[in-house]
Parts: structure tokens; sequence; C-alpha cells
């Protein structure tokens, strides 16, 4: 029984790396490879900087994650195709954190997530979260995309607060709305000429990196016309040229306990977006990824990315379906994407300081509106009202309180309407 058991295990938790080198890995994988690792490093660079803006943190945080954490999950991983990163969906969980903890306690948060991710993964956990209804998944997740926009309507507008902004949605649209008065005019036009070229390329010219190409525009504009904006050079001083030393953040017991529920709230989050991208991964490639490696893979590139002061990563549905779209052969593609960006990064990160806050505004206002799942939503809520009382609750929960109510909730309606269906259908 034993020596039946080792091959089954190995097989679950032998990273897909290890599999594509043994069927052979030549000249013409790598120069694919290299393309696609290539293409999807100028999609996560401008992406990745933007993500740790809106979470409360410096741009290079974002890169600290995106290099650290993305190659560990494509070496380790089990997804031929999956690239991790700083993703939107952490937003609203790692400005909180930040806010609440400092960056020490975030730092904390990210390491421990990671290492809950990595258990999960070693006791076979990854095949439940497919579990999670189908439901709450877009109820969430179009929450997230909704809380994504309204944090940057501060940057989008140039907007000046006469305190904080506040965390919460209600109060943050309302500190927001009495804010208007402030806006800067050629912030805003700024901002929405990013969006309008991400936009536009994206409709006309789908193969071109449009998030980037949006960026870039709007950058030239503001430093030619010259605009009055604000830029990351203004606000954080740039970017560093290369990766710091590996460090642990401040361990005590009491700061253990204060950011667990944190770390919990990155784990679930983490693992469901993962092997969400994961799965669709699968279905653009006709491949089947190995879940709990890939959480394991997911943990442990958590812990890395903490160690050089980078923030949450998971896998991203963007940056793996662009990464299976520019031809990738498998992990050393991901892998490659995170060499590039320290390459850029260590090149030019002087030029990073001319980025507009409100390009990078602009450019996350198109990843929510992506990311929002407007169409299926509508479907749901018009499909019956036990599905849409899920959905709804899901929702309004997230935006109101917070991702693991919203979760929670969901998933325990959604169990109820379950169990209610078969005892009907038993009494039939």
């Amino acid at each position: 029984m034993t020596d039946i058991g080792r091959p089954r295990f190995a097989g679950a938790f032998t990273p897909k790396l290890a599999t594509i080198l043994a069927e052979g890995y030549g000249p013409k994988d790598l120069r694919a490879d290299a393309i696609a690792g290539l293409t999807v490093a100028i999609v996560a660079l401008p992406l990745s900087m933007g993500i740790a803006i809106a979470s409360g943190v410096s741009p290079d945080r974002g890169l600290y994650s995106a290099i650290v954490g993305g190659f560990l999950v494509s070496a380790l991983g089990g997804s031929r195709f999956q690239v991790g990163g700083p993703a939107g969906a952490f937003i609203v969980l790692v400005a909180a954190t930040g806010a609440k903890h400092g960056i020490d306690g975030l730092l904390l948060a990210t390491m421990l997530s990671g290492l809950m991710l990595t258990l999960g993964g070693l006791l076979r956990l990854g095949s439940l979260i497919r579990y999670v209804p189908h439901t709450v998944t877009v109820g969430f997740t179009t929450a997230i995309a909704v809380v994504i926009t309204a944090s940057q309507l501060k940057d989008l507008f140039g907007l000046r607060l006469s305190g904080p902004e506040p965390g919460e949605f209600g109060p943050k649209l309302l500190a927001l709305g009495q804010a208007l008065p402030t806006a800067n005019l050629a912030a805003l036009a700024v901002g929405v000429t990013c969006v309008a070229v991400a936009l536009a390329l994206r409709r006309w010219r789908p193969t071109w990196p449009a998030l980037l190409i949006g960026v870039v525009v709007a950058t030239l504009a503001a430093v030619f016309l010259p605009l009055d904006v604000e830029t990351i050079g203004s606000r954080f001083g740039g970017i560093p040229s290369g990766l710091p030393a590996p460090h642990l953040p401040v361990m005590t017991m009491a700061k253990v306990l204060a950011v667990l529920p944190a770390a919990a709230a990155f784990t679930l989050l983490g693992g469901i977006e993962s092997l969400l991208s994961a799965t669709v991964a699968d279905g653009m490639s006709g491949r089947r990824h190995r879940s709990n490696i890939e959480l394991v893979a997911q943990g442990v590139a958590n812990m890395g990315a903490a160690l050089f002061g980078g923030i949450s990563v998971t896998g991203t549905i963007a940056r793996t379906a662009t990464n299976i779209r520019a031809g990738a052969r498998g992990p050393v593609a991901g892998m490659l994407h995170s060499l590039f960006l320290l390459g850029f990064m260590v090149l030019a990160a002087p030029l990073a300081a001319y980025v507009p806050l409100a390009a990078l505004a602009g450019m996350l206002v198109v990843v929510g509106w992506n990311m929002a799942e407007r169409a299926e939503f509508a479907r749901l809520v018009g499909l019956s009202w036990r599905t849409a009382v899920v959905l709804l609750a899901t929702f309004g929960l997230t935006l109101a309180r917070d991702l693991i109510t919203g979760i929670s909730v969901g998933c325990l309606l959604a169990a109820v309407f379950a169990a209610e269906a078969r005892l009907r259908t038993r009494r039939a």
C-alpha cells in the first residue's frame, strides 16, 4: 500500500516545471517562453506598481512581489502557465492591513498567509476550494472590482482630502464626494487619456500591451505639455534599481495574534484566486493543473515576497491568459517574466519617477472594469430568487463589511438552499 501511495503523492506534488523538463525542453521551447515572458512582463510592469500604490504602499513593493513571488509561483507551481504577482483583488485587504498594523504587520500577515497556504496544500485542501459556489465567486469578484474602482477616484481626479482616505466603502465615497471641489482637471485628463488609449487598443489591437501603452501615452502627455499632476517621483521619490536584502518582519506573539485574521483573509482569497486562475488556464490550454502543489507554491511565493518586502502574491488571470496567448510552452515563461521585470527595474528605475499617479489610477479603473463580471452577474440575478439572494448577499456584505463576511455568508446561504432543494426532492 505504501509503494502504491508514493507515486500518487509524488505525482500530485510534482511541480509542472519538473514535468516539462522531464518531457524534454529544447531551444525552440526556450525561445517561445522568452517571447511570452517578455510580453507578460510588459503588462505586469505598470500593473504591479499601480496595485501597490492602490494598496497604500510604495510602488517598488509591487515589483518585489512580481519578481520574487512570480518566479517562485512558476518554478514550484502545479500549473504550466500560471503567472503570479500582486493582484487587484487584494487591494482592499492589503490597504486595510497596512493602515491598521503598519508595514511590518502587513509583511508578517503575508508571511503567515504563505505558511497557511503551504500547509493547506500539503494537507490536500486544494481540491476543497473548487467547491466554493460559482455564485459566491461572481458576487465577491464583482464587489472587489467596484471597490478597486472606488479606490482610484482620489488619484484619478487629483482630489485633496482633509484627512486620510477611509477604508470602508460608504465613508470613502462620502469623503471623495466632499472633496470634489478640489479636483485637478489636468490629473483627470491624464487618467482619462490612459483609459481611452487602453480601451481603444483592446478593441482595435487586442494583441498589443494596451495598459502599458496607455500609461506611456499619458506619461508623455504629462511631461511634455507639461501638466501639474502628482507623479511617482513627487509622492514616493522614485523606485530603487534593484531588490533589497531579504529580512524577516518583526515577530512577537502579540503581533502574530493581531494580524492572524488578516492572514486568514489573505489565505482564503489567495487560494480561491490562484486556483480559479489555474482553472481558467486549463480551459484555455487543454491542460490540467495540480491544485495542491499549486497551493504550496503560492505559499512559498508569499513567504518569499514578504522576505523581500513585497505584498501578497497570487495567480493572476490577466497575466496568465496573456502568457498563454503569447505562446508560452511552460513555467519557464513565468520565471523569465520575473527576470525581465528585474531587468526593467535595474535599467529603467529613474524613468518611473515621471509616471503620473492619475495614469496608474486610470489603468486600474480599466482593470476593475474588466474584472467585474457584469453579464454573468445580471444572468445570475435573473436565474432564480435563491441564486439572487446568495449573489446579492455576497456582493453587498463584501462591500459593506469585508471579504470574509461576504464569502462566509454567501457559502452558508448556498448550503442552506442546496439542503432545502435536496429535502424537497426527497419528499417529492
